[in-house]
């Protein structure tokens, strides 16, 4: 039986309010983890040869930062009153070998929508200001991207 933290409220002093997440991820054996948070579950690719059946550390690294896009824009459509019908998020990202890490990583936001090009800028402003996957990577990694609209 596993218990599914979702997340948790911290308060610092009177007025600091941070947001804590639990996961916990199991190894399954030599090619595979699994990560759990609240009732869902994720395979992992941590297979030293490959699994093409789940996300490797980086791919999830990746796909965390499109789902941060994706939520920041649900999060503001409302609030600018944003017209739209669809997003399509794609991330690129380029790994070194020495140190390891994620030396760039490029993005493409294409919105289906009738909204003006300075709508387009100002979603996308917020995309980038108010993004905790985002801003958690932007000060040590080369993260540059577009936001266009769906031709």
């Amino acid at each position: 039986m596993f218990v599914f933290w979702g997340p948790i409220r911290f308060f610092r002093g009177d007025c600091m309010n941070m947001l804590g997440f639990h996961v916990e991820t199991v190894r399954i054996d030599a090619h595979g983890s699994i990560a759990r948070c609240k009732a869902a579950e994720i395979p992992l690719d941590t297979d030293l040869t490959g699994n093409p059946a789940a996300f490797n550390p980086a791919e999830l690294l990746l796909a965390a930062l499109s789902a941060c896009i994706v939520k920041g824009i649900e999060r503001v459509v409302p609030i600018l009153h944003f017209e739209l019908r669809g997003v399509t998020v794609t991330v690129d990202g380029v790994r070194q070998d020495a140190p390891p890490k994620m030396a760039s990583i490029t993005y493409e936001i294409v919105v289906d929508t009738d909204e003006p090009d300075r709508r387009l800028e100002l979603l996308h402003d917020n995309v980038k200001k108010f993004g905790t996957v985002f801003n958690t990577l932007a000060p040590g990694t080369h993260l540059q991207g577009v936001l266009r609209r769906k031709a």
